[in-house]
This record gives structure tokens, C-alpha cells and sequence, in this order.
């Protein structure tokens, strides 16, 4: 098993692709106007519409309604980045922060509401489990 990608419903794609485009600096892979996916080296973050959901299960999934999940980001530099995304990001959550596990977290949400990670090892520990 390989674990590929996670995919958010959302009822404007472009703009959340646009977002994403932005914060990560990739650019996206557009297969139609109702999906799109953002690619990394390592996983993907897939952008799909609210009218793809009945194509798994009518009313399976809402947009913007996700209270559990964090997409997260490995970036070379957090602070940077921070400094960067200031004006743009409409909500820091938490501002660049070391955690106890090691590694230097800025917190935000996307238009509709996700909660995002981007994080920069920092200790020996997390720059050794992340070292790529």
C-alpha cells in the first residue's frame, strides 16, 4: 500500500487551487474545470468539486467542513515563509512556533476554512526523521 494523496471538496476549485498555487508555489495539474491536483515530490493534495462527490456517494462530503484534518507542508525555511505569505493569508492560527516533537510550525487555514501546516525541522531528531 502507498499512500498517494489527500483530495478536499470544495465548491470553487480555481480559487482553492489558485490559493494553494500561491502558498506552495507549485503549480497545478488541472484534469478538468472539477479537479485539479497539486504535486510534490512525496504526496499530492488533490482539489476537487462539490459535483464530483455523487460520483463516490451522493452527500458523502461537504466543503469547507473539515474540523479534523491538517494538511501539512515541509518547507526549507518557516519563517520565511511566514514573512512571505503575510498580507496574503487571511488567518495565521499560530504564528512560527517550535514544538516539542522539533519542529518549527506556522499554522493557517485556506479560503474554505482547512487548517494548514507548514513546518521546518528543526532539533537533530526532526531534521534526521525528515531528511530527505
Amino acid at each position: 500500500m502507498d499512500f498517494v494523496s489527500i483530495r478536499v471538496i470544495t465548491e470553487d476549485v480555481a480559487r482553492l487551487v489558485e490559493f494553494y498555487e500561491k502558498v506552495t508555489g507549485v503549480r497545478a495539474d488541472w484534469a478538468t474545470e472539477d479537479f485539479a491536483e497539486i504535486r510534490t515530490r512525496h504526496a499530492t493534495l488533490a482539489i476537487a468539486s462539490t459535483r464530483t462527490v455523487p460520483l463516490f456517494a451522493p452527500g458523502s462530503s461537504r466543503p469547507a467542513d473539515n474540523h479534523s484534518v491538517i494538511i501539512e507542508f515541509l518547507v526549507d525555511d518557516v519563517d520565511r515563509v511566514h514573512a512571505n505569505l503575510t498580507g496574503y493569508v487571511g488567518e495565521f492560527v499560530t504564528e512560527p512556533t517550535t514544538m516539542p516533537w522539533g519542529n518549527r510550525a506556522l499554522l493557517f487555514r485556506d479560503p474554505d476554512g482547512n487548517l494548514v501546516n507548514f513546518f521546518t525541522p528543526v532539533t537533530p531528531e526532526a531534521i534526521a526523521k525528515f531528511g530527505r
